[in-house]
């Protein structure tokens, strides 16, 4: 994949590993365009990146998905690269009765939002000069952690997923390529620590991460495990008793 000259869709890139891509596409000299829930985070990013492109949008909502990608369509139609990013990760006690609500919210956001977007975007991307779809997954598809079955179940959804749509969408020129981290550096999962919002759980730094997803995508690497994701995917039988313990 080619990493300049590009007109990209980062979604979630307030925050985490989409503001990391967001911010390395910039200096790269691509064009990019970034959704999220979050004016104010918005406005920061635009005020630090005055070229970058930013949209308000909800993507756990059908209606504003559809409304974002017929802006996208209208305002850059250069459009040549989605980036799946866009995130959530929450735990499950399945010993009791599960809160519906919040397993929706997990799998609209994790799996339906992807899959609905890049049936949206394909016919855009179609037939373009480096056309492609980058799916972050996680390693936690192939080897879960049980106390966040839902997240991890979304993760291996969008692994069989992204397979599938290599395939379909081939025929339009249209490259997919699945990354899945290990343990980044991010808000991700930020209820669960006791110092609060801001504070870190020691994975993989942000920066660290976005450089390997960029050498596997120049590379052409269609899938990608990035650090400790590899032996996830490669030894996921034997990690899973002591991971789970």
């Amino acid at each position: 994949m080619k990493l300049t000259g590009n007109t990209i869709v980062v979604t979630g890139g307030t925050s985490g590993i989409g503001m990391g891509l967001v911010e390395k596409l910039l200096g790269l000299g691509d064009r990019v365009i970034t959704c999220g829930r979050r004016e104010d985070r918005l406005a920061s990013l635009s005020a630090k990146f005055p070229s970058l492109v930013v949209k308000a949008c909800d993507l756990a909502d059908e209606a504003q998905r559809k409304a974002f990608v017929e802006w996208v369509a209208a305002r850059h139609p250069a459009v040549n690269v989605l980036v799946n990013n866009a995130g959530i990760q929450l735990t499950a006690d399945l010993t009791r009765a599960v809160d519906v609500q919040k397993v929706r919210a997990e799998l609209e956001t994790n799996v339906v939002a992807p899959l609905h977007l890049a049936s949206l975007f394909a016919p855009l991307l179609a037939g373009k000069k480096g056309a492609a779809i980058v799916n972050i997954s996680s390693g936690l598809a192939f080897c879960p952690l049980a106390f966040m079955p839902v997240y991890c179940a979304s993760k291996a959804a969008m692994h069989s997923l992204t397979l599938s749509m290599r395939r379909q969408l081939r025929d339009l020129g249209i490259a997919v390529y699945e990354i899945a981290p290990p343990s980044v550096d991010t808000e991700l999962g930020r209820e669960r620590r006791p110092a609060g919002q801001a504070a870190s759980h020691g994975g993989m730094p942000i920066g660290e991460f976005v450089d390997a997803v960029l050498k596997a995508l120049e590379a052409g690497v269609l899938e990608t495990a990035i650090g400790q994701a590899e032996g996830l995917r490669t030894k996921r039988e034997s990690l899973f008793e002591s991971m789970n313990r």
